[in-house]
């Protein structure tokens, strides 16, 4: 099944492995399952909790739905990762060598079985347990669909990065209606409007995360490899990444005050986003692969952050101490 490829990176002992082993090592290149599975399962978790904090209700989903649940949803960013492979193939063997696919690790042919095994896995876990949740499931697949083919615009995508982050980044918000639709499309009512808050919050999460992780120190700029750091300079790709970051605090607080929230809610807010602004400011200062690193680490610690600061914590708060 596999078609070997080899470049200067490539391992031929590490290639010649079977394959639960070569995915192993993918996997921890690529799509850490442990990590990304910690954060989709805050990103659920605090969806639904949030949509049943907004419109009132008592307690949470079943622990079979959330638990199937999260295994949708973990699987879709992993679909996004596979969609991504197949994206990026010709740019990926020509300045990214290093990565598992060019170098040999793994073939797309053999992420293809990968994909079709688990988008057979989602629906049918879907149409057995809660079968109400794939049309919007058929929406995100949809999406993603087109963000593979780069919405039939490839070329004036590469040109524009604004548009491509904007768009690509749509498919967060559309995770996040899946996931609260656990809650109020299970349970056969309106979705509150202060979800729209929470959306908001999740999109800009994903650009803070897309812009977080692609800010170098100068010796690590390499060409081919986009970085924001390079387009704008250091600095310049600093103060945006503060300014997105300032954006979704702003989210985030509208959020929590539809929520009903006190104004501890507000002060724990500004907290996280003062204690993630360090690493940034410390990149001004220091611009260096270790501080580059940290901002992309603060970028993951916000994101959770907010997840768990909007629903996740109240939410286990009123289980806990009901």
């Amino acid at each position: 099944m596999k078609t070997l490829t080899a470049n200067e990176y490539s391992k031929t002992a590490e290639n010649s492995l079977p394959f639960y082993r070569r995915f192993y090592i993918y996997q921890k290149e690529r799509f850490p399952v442990l990590g990304h599975g910690v954060l989709v399962a805050s990103f659920s978790f605090s969806a639904i909790a949030y949509s049943r904090i907004c419109r009132g209700a008592e307690g949470f989903v079943s622990w079979s739905t959330f638990l199937v649940g999260i295994f949708t949803t973990i699987t879709l960013f992993l679909l996004v990762r596979i969609f991504d492979e197949f994206k990026d193939a010709e740019d990926d063997a020509r300045y990214r060598k290093n990565l598992p696919v060019p170098r040999g690790l793994i073939s797309l042919r053999e992420l293809l079985v990968i994909g079709m095994v688990v988008a057979v896995l989602q629906v049918s876990v879907i149409m057995w347990f809660m079968p109400k949740m794939l049309l919007i499931y058929l929406v995100v697949i949809g999406y993603l669909s087109l963000m593979g083919k780069e919405f039939f615009v490839a070329e004036w995508l590469k040109k524009h990065q604004f548009w491509y982050v904007a768009s690509h980044m749509f498919i967060i918000p559309l995770v996040d209606i899946y996931a609260s639709g656990l809650d109020w499309l299970l349970e056969g009512v309106a979705a509150p409007k202060g979800l729209l808050f929470f959306f908001a919050v999740s999109y800009m999460n994903g650009v803070v995360q897309e812009v977080g992780r692609k800010i170098r120190a100068p010796e690590k700029e390499a060409e081919g490899v986009l970085t924001y750091s390079a387009m704008l300079g250091a600095a310049r790709a600093v103060w945006l990444w503060i300014g997105i970051l300032f954006v979704t605090l702003c989210l985030s607080i509208a959020a929590a005050h539809y929520a009903g929230f006190g104004q501890m809610a507000f002060f724990i807010l500004g907290s996280i986003f003062l204690l993630c602004s360090l690493p940034a400011v410390l990149f001004l200062s220091t611009k260096t692969e270790k501080t580059s690193k940290s901002i992309e680490l603060a970028s993951a610690v916000w994101t959770i952050s907010m997840y768990l600061s909007l629903g996740g914590i109240p939410m286990l708060q009123q289980l806990l101490f009901r």
